[in-house]
C-alpha cells in the first residue's frame, strides 16, 4: 500500500516524539508499504515566527532574534541526539540557520516598512515546516530509512489568495507524481513540508493553520495513495472535548459527511478542508496517536456505519457573536438577505451559522468576535437607507455566543432527537438563542450563552450516552 502518513506538531516537536515517528515509519516500511511523510513546524515554532512577524510590524524587532535563539536551540537539541557529530546535522543545521537568517532579513524588512502583508506573513508562517523537513529526512535516514526531504512548493499548485489558498489539482497532481513517483520507485521516503504550496509563478502560499493534514490529503489524491493517516496525540476523533467531558472517548467509524461536519464546527484534530480531497475519490482516512501507535484510532470513510448510537459527538465553537438584521421592511422583500450576506462577504468574514424565522421579519447569522465591528459596520453602511426609513432596526449583535454542534448521520429520519436534545438543555436551564438544522439532518447546532457552553455540552453528551462506547 502507498500510505500518506502526516505528523502534527506535538508528534514531531521533542526527542521523544521524533522517536515514536522513526518507529512508526519504519514498522510501515517492515510490512511492505510505500511512505510519504508530511511534516508540520515542530510544535510552538509557527506561533514564535509568526509574533516575532507582528512584532515586528509594531516596531520590536528585537523579538525575531529571540525566536531565531529559541528555535535554533529547539533543532539544534533533536539533531544532536540523533545524529551526534555526524556530517548529516553539519548540514541540517546549516540549513537551519540559512533559512533562520532570511527569517531575520524578513522581520527586519517589515520594521522598517512597517507593513506586514499576506504575501509576507505566509512566507514567514511556512519556514517552520521548511526547518523540519530536512530535519525528519536525516534521522530518518540516519536510522536506515531511505529519505529524502521535499518542499511542497514543488508539488502543490494553489491560487494567490495567502493565508488560505486552494490547491490546483491538476497542476498538482502533474508536480506530485513527476517529482515523489522515482523517488518512492527507488524505494526511498519522501518528508513533505506541510502547510505552504506555491502559485503557478512560484510565489509560496498557505493553506491556513493547521494546513498539514490539507496537504496529506491533497498529495493522497494526486498520487492515488490508498490511505492517509494523520497522526496526532489523541486516539482519534472524540464523542466531545475530553478536557470539558472527562467521559469523552474515541469513535471508531466516522463518514466523510460526519467529519466534515464536526472539523468545521470546532473538532481540532482534522483541518476543515482536509476531507474535501479524501471524499472526491473515497481515500480512507486514519486518525492515529502517535504516543499509543497500537491504538486503532478513527477510520474515516464515504460509509456511515452505524454504531448504535443517533449522535455521535457534540462540539463547540467559541469567541463567537450572533449578528442580528431585523425590521418590518424585510417582510415580503426580495434582495434584502442578498445585499445583508454580500456586505458581510466584502469583509471576508466566515459565516458560521444562519437562522431566518418565517415570518420573515429577522435574519442572525454568526460570525468570529474579532470580525463583529467590521461586519457591523459593512450592513449599516448597505442598509443605511433601509434604517434611516425604519424599514430596519440598527444592526444589533451579541458576544460571547458559541454554537453547539450535535452531530451523527444517525439523527436522519430518527423522531425524537431534537426533543431530547432540547429537553436536556431545558433541564440545565440553559437558553437557546438560536437553531439552525440542515436537509442532510446531519447536525444540529444551537446557539448558547458562552458561560452556558460547557455544562451544554455535557448535558448533551449524557442525554445521548455517548459515554458508553
Amino acid at each position: 500500500m502507498l500510505i500518506i502518513m502526516k505528523f502534527g506538531g506535538t508528534s514531531v516537536g521533542s526527542v521523544d516524539a521524533l522517536k515514536n515517528v522513526v518507529k512508526i515509519v519504519a514498522d510501515a516500511k517492515k510490512n511492505g508499504h510505500d511512505v510519504v511523510v508530511v511534516v508540520s513546524a515542530m510544535s510552538g515554532v509557527t506561533n514564535l515566527l509568526l509574533n516575532a512577524a507582528h512584532q515586528a510590524e509594531a516596531g520590536n524587532e528585537q523579538a525575531a532574534s529571540q525566536a531565531r535563539v529559541e528555535i535554533d536551540n529547539k533543532h539544534a537539541e533533536a539533531t544532536r541526539h540523533f545524529l551526534g557529530d555526524s556530517p548529516q546535522r553539519d548540514e541540517v543545521m546549516v540549513h537551519v540557520r540559512m533559512l533562520l537568517d532570511e527569517f531575520e532579513a524578513l522581520c527586519h524588512g517589515i520594521h522598517v516598512l512597517g507593513e506586514l502583508t499576506p504575501r509576507a506573513l505566509d512566507v514567514i508562517g511556512g519556514i517552520g515546516e521548511r526547518l523540519n523537513a530536512p530535519q525528519v529526512a536525516a534521522i530518518l535516514d540516519h536510522a536506515g530509512l531511505s529519505a529524502e526531504s521535499v518542499e511542497a512548493t514543488e508539488l502543490i499548485v494553489t491560487d494567490n489568495c495567502f493565508g488560505g489558498a486552494v490547491p490546483r489539482r491538476e497542476a498538482t497532481q502533474i508536480k506530485s507524481q513527476a517529482r515523489l513517483g522515482p523517488l518512492l520507485e527507488g524505494g526511498k521516503i519522501a518528508v513533505v513540508t506541510g502547510f505552504i504550496g506555491a502559485t503557478e509563478e512560484g510565489i509560496t502560499t498557505t493553506l491556513g493553520r493547521g494546513g498539514s493534514d490539507y496537504s496529506a490529503t491533497i498529495i493522497g489524491r494526486a498520487l492515488e495513495a490508498d490511505e492517509v493517516w494523520i497522526w496526532t496525540d489523541v486516539n482519534g476523533v472524540m464523542t466531545a472535548d475530553p478536557r470539558v467531558v472527562p467521559d469523552a472517548h474515541p469513535i471508531s467509524h466516522l463518514s466523510y459527511a460526519e467529519i466534515s461536519e464536526l472539523s468545521y464546527f470546532g473538532a481540532k484534530v482534522l483541518h476543515s478542508q482536509a476531507i474535501r480531497p479524501a471524499r472526491r475519490v473515497n481515500l480512507p482516512v486514519r486518525i492515529l496517536n502517535t504516543f499509543e501507535p497500537d491504538h486503532p484510532g478513527t477510520l474515516i470513510t464515504a460509509d456511515y456505519k452505524n454504531n448504535g448510537k443517533t449522535v455521535k459527538a457534540v462540539t463547540a465553537i467559541k469567541n463567537l457573536s450572533l449578528i442580528t438584521v431585523s425590521g418590518p421592511g424585510m417582510i415580503g422583500i426580495t434582495g434584502v438577505a442578498g445585499r445583508t450576506f454580500s456586505a458581510v462577504a466584502k469583509t471576508n468574514t466566515n459565516v458560521l451559522m444562519i437562522s431566518q424565522a418565517s415570518s420573515e421579519q429577522s435574519i442572525c447569522f454568526v460570525v468570529p468576535t474579532p470580525d463583529i465591528q467590521k461586519v457591523v459596520n459593512s450592513l449599516e453602511n448597505e442598509l443605511s437607507r433601509e434604517i434611516e426609513r425604519r424599514d430596519l432596526e440598527r444592526v444589533k449583535w451579541e458576544e460571547n455566543t458559541v454554537i453547539l454542534a450535535v452531530v451523527g448521520a444517525g439523527m436522519k429520519g430518527h423522531p425524537g432527537v431534537s426533543g431530547r436534545l432540547f429537553s436536556s438543555l431545558g433541564e440545565e436551564k440553559i437558553n437557546i438563542i438560536a437553531i439552525a438544522q440542515g436537509s442532510s439532518e446531519f447536525n444540529i447546532s444551537l446557539v448558547v450563552a458562552q458561560g452556558d457552553a460547557d455544562r451544554a455540552v455535557k448535558a448533551i453528551h449524557k442525554q445521548f450516552a455517548l459515554e458508553k462506547p
